[in-house]
């Protein structure tokens, strides 16, 4: 259970924090103010500010996020009425402001009367020393405030909020999660090459290593070996070889090249069903290419074929929607079990999958999805001008609803399929 366990921090955070970081990456190139930047869910753990982000450890290892500069972002730890206490520099403006009632530094408590931390950067409030004196306090443009978790953020002014930055630099933050989850596939894939010792030659017929006790080691059948013909039939490539092998409902007849030397074995297999059909197997598996080329090339390859795999499940889905075609964070906990057993690789081979399968699925344009911000961009760029404001946000909240809403029938299957 623990080896599992570590599995699925490791994948589930490895996928997470590849696609947040392309996000804040790209938010700070652009100039917008990343607020926090937090790996995991839930209540803070630890947090710690740097170079203008709040980077925070949370509780429940099933995601992360960062949370950029908004102008639709309301300030809810800080309202009139409200007793604070405020930092002031030498020059007495505002440097701090702790909404918490963690006594965590020092300072003037007021009570907040009016403020704006967005355009004119001020806060006015009666010290609470003397009820009668009000003051009006100029808010420093990096002051930080304390939420009332504990948690210290900046503020956020306009000019570093997301909505300030150019079109193309948006659409570039939006996109650059999924395009992080690619990448992070491609290295991975690649890894997987190399550990392995390169990966096998599928373009060609000529057997690699032979299955111990396997009706072909007993046949006579050689590492190294070529198979022209499967029944008569020739085959070009491992592909047509093993189609032909499977579908034999007797001995497998095989015209072998052997240094330069052709001639035919008979191969008794051993039937399994696969997707309810029998098929024939003889335990062979294929050459491995050990190229350098060949190791890089699978990277991009594998990612490739993967993502034909998503889409073509996509596809099924929408032809015929199933909540056990979907699967939540209960169900890669548990595919984390399978693959935690068969070794480091495999545990790389299965993150590079999701990391793809994420990629594609933030993709999809449903709104509250980075598909869906970047339909937004571009009717933004179309119309030369954004979506009312109101609007976008009643899309926003109802693909939150439908999210919400999924995410919880999906975790319920999983929790019934697997564990009820």
């Amino acid at each position: 259970m623990l080896k599992t366990i570590i599995t699925f921090i490791f994948v589930f955070g490895l996928i997470v924090i590849a696609h947040e970081f392309g996000h804040f990456y790209f938010a700070k190139r652009a100039g917008i103010l990343v607020r926090e930047f937090a790996i995991g869910m839930g209540p803070k753990i630890l947090s710690f500010h740097k170079n203008n982000t709040t980077y925070t450890w949370r509780l429940l290892p099933i995601g992360g996020y960062v949370r950029l500069a908004d102008e639709s972002e309301e300030i809810e730890d800080l309202a009139r009425g409200m007793q604070v206490v405020i930092e002031l520099d030498e020059k007495n403006h505002v440097t701090k402001i702790n909404t918490s009632e963690k006594h965590l530094f020092d300072g003037l408590p007021i009570e907040v009367i009016d403020y704006d931390l967005t355009d004119k950067l001020y806060i006015t409030g009666n010290v609470m020393r003397n009820e009668s004196d009000e003051q009006k306090f100029i808010v420093d443009h990096d002051a930080l405030i304390i939420e009332k978790d504990g948690t210290e953020v900046q503020i956020a002014p306009k000019d570093v909020t997301f909505q300030s930055a150019k079109l193309s630099k948006r659409m570039m933050t939006n996109f650059a999660g999924p395009m992080n989850n690619f990448i992070l596939a491609i290295i991975l894939f690649m890894i997987v090459a190399f550990m392995q010792g390169g990966i096998p030659n599928t373009n060609s017929t000529m057997l690699g290593k032979i299955a111990s006790n396997s009706p072909a080691k007993e046949a006579g059948l050689k590492q190294g070996m070529i198979i022209k013909k499967v029944n008569n039939h020739n085959v070009k490539n491992w592909n047509e070889l093993a189609k032909n092998i499977a579908k034999s409902k007797t001995d497998v007849k095989l015209l072998v090249k052997d240094n330069g030397n052709k001639k035919v074995i008979n191969v008794k297999p051993v039937y399994q069903k696969v997707d309810n059909k029998k098929q024939a197997m003889i335990g062979i598996t294929p050459s491995i290419d050990k190229s350098i080329l060949t190791k890089i090339k699978y990277g991009f390859t594998e990612t490739i074929s993967s993502s034909v795999m998503i889409f073509k499940a996509l596809g099924d889905l929408f032809t015929g929607f199933s909540l056990n075609k979907l699967g939540g964070p209960v169900a890669i906990f548990k595919m984390s079990e399978t693959v935690a057993a068969n070794g480091f690789t495999n545990i790389l081979f299965f993150t590079a999958m999701l990391s793809v399968n994420l990629g594609i699925i933030n993709l999809l344009p449903f709104p509250a999805m980075d598909g869906g911000k970047l339909v937004l961009n571009i009717y933004e760029g179309l119309r030369g001008r954004p979506l009312d404001k109101k609007k976008e946000n009643i899309i926003t909240i109802i693909g939150f609803v439908v999210l919400f809403t999924l995410m919880i029938l999906v975790t319920w299957n999983d929790l019934r399929r697997f564990f009820f």
